[in-house]
């Protein structure tokens, strides 16, 4: 759902420097249903949350090697550290932040009285973008928000694979993380934490574009028979959340929508922020825009004083060289370089990306564009200041059985997935993938426009 939709770029340009890669493994579940069936069961399990329509579906699970999917949790919870620690350090004060963040005047509210408060819960719901470059994982930007794709979606696709896949006793030959139990286990420690009743909000709106109300009913009534008392607020709705007897309110809550997001829509944020002064605790906080801006990323990659020589060593070989795009020297391979001039320079091995751009909207692909329209994009970046540069990393690929309409024999196709580990509350909360069904090139997202975009649940084993 909008901002926090993530993306990556694949070029066909570069298809000749894709391979299958030993990262993913050689290990590949067995097709346990035939295609009718199993497209049956995938397309109702999502349905009425509107997903798009896909000509093309996984026919099993993608699985990885424990040790692989181990490394990503491992390295998300390092880095976000990292991304944490940079993110409110770069002011001491959300005012000061919002200044040198040069936050669009749309982000300015929504904030918690107490900054603790609104600092702590900043990063209770994270997912990173990852692709496998030829050296490994690269993580390519990190969606900080509770509005991010990949929880409903993930959990639906993880009921299908483990009714095909379960015994009598529902054991399942492979791992996996459920974002809805996570995310119950996250609700259940901010209560105890907060001594705040254990009912939970969630606020969201069906009046953004492709957006149902069994969206958010589902995770609320996952909750509800999890332990939990949730229910799904429009925001207008939200004065019934606390304009009620003590026992009835709701202290805690998702805030599973963008200000970008409900702005296009012409959504009121009005009551929200009314909720939030009615001390409604909503994760994740509004100082999550800080982690999530692309900033954050490029000053962890340039390095920060106060790093380790480990930490510096884990963001080298993990994210992409990424810059703040300004008139500077910055270190570049051992050296120190012009960046605009190296930019201009190198303009088919680079990738320009605004600091909130979503959806894989405002990315320019250095090698798609012609030299002028690099240098027009790279004019208007510096102009503004909030745009990064960072290294394109040629994704490899792995092997997956695939259902394409009007078949009912899968074919092995080989994709070139971006990996999306969630994280809730620092608690491993799922592996999300998408990619492109026909192993085609191009842009990823959640809500694809592409016919072939595809997605499944990634399981370890």
């Amino acid at each position: 759902m909008g901002m926090e939709d993530g993306m990556v770029v694949v070029d066909e340009a570069r298809a000749a420097g894709r391979r299958r890669h030993p990262w993913f493994g050689d290990h590949r579940l067995p097709v346990r249903a035939s295609g009718d069936a199993i497209r049956q069961m995938l397309r109702t399990e999502i349905r009425d949350i509107g997903w798009p329509y896909q000509d093309q579906l996984p026919a099993t699970p993608m699985a990885i090697p424990r040790a692989s999917y181990a490394e990503l949790y491992r390295v998300t919870s390092a880095l976000v550290g990292l991304l944490r620690r940079t993110a409110l350090e770069a002011a001491p004060t959300t005012q000061a932040r919002l200044e040198a963040y040069r936050m669009p005047a749309r982000e300015h509210h929504l904030f918690l009285s107490d900054e603790f408060l609104e600092e702590r819960y900043a990063d209770a719901v994270v997912r990173p973008d990852i692709i496998i470059g030829p050296a490994g994982p690269q993580f390519l930007e990190f969606n900080v928000s509770a509005a991010l794709g990949g929880p409903v979606e993930m959990h639906c696709r993880l009921q299908v694979w483990r009714r095909l896949y379960g015994d009598d006793d529902g054991r399942v030959p492979f791992g996996y993380h459920d974002p809805f139990a996570v995310r119950a286990a996250l609700f259940h420690d901010l209560a105890a934490e907060t001594a705040r009743a254990p009912r939970v909000a969630v606020v969201g709106s069906t009046r953004l574009p492709d957006v149902e109300r069994r969206y958010f009913e589902l995770e609320a009534a996952y909750y509800n028979d999890h332990g939990l008392t949730a229910r799904f607020f429009e925001p207008e709705e939200l004065s019934e959340a606390w304009d009620c007897p003590p026992h009835l309110r709701y202290g805690l809550g998702l805030r599973n929508f963008t200000i970008g997001d409900f702005v296009k829509s012409g959504v009121d944020t009005a009551p929200v922020q009314e909720a939030l002064d009615r001390d409604c605790l909503l994760v994740t906080t509004q100082s999550s825009v800080f982690l999530h801006s692309k900033l954050t990323m490029a000053m962890m990659s340039e390095g920060r004083p106060w790093m380790s020589a480990a930490e510096q060593r884990l963001v080298d070989a993990y994210l992409p060289w990424t810059r703040i795009l300004t008139a500077r020297r910055t270190a570049r391979g051992g050296e120190e370089v012009d960046l605009v001039p190296f930019v201009l320079k190198h303009r088919e091995s680079l990738v320009l990306k605004t600091a909130l751009g979503e959806s894989g909207n405002e990315v320019i692909l250095g090698s798609r564009a012609t030299e002028a329209q690099w240098e027009s994009a790279v004019a208007a970046a510096l102009e503004d200041g909030t745009s990064v540069v960072q290294d394109f990393v040629v994704p490899q690929t792995c092997r997956l059985p695939i259902l394409t309409d009007g078949s009912d024999e899968p074919e092995e196709v080989d994709v070139a997935p971006v990996l999306g580990p969630l994280l809730f509350g620092g608690r491993p909360a799922g592996l999300f993938a998408r990619f492109f069904g026909d192993g085609e090139a191009g842009v990823v997202a959640v809500k694809g426009a592409h016919r072939t975009s595809s997605d499944s649940a990634v399981v370890a084993v």
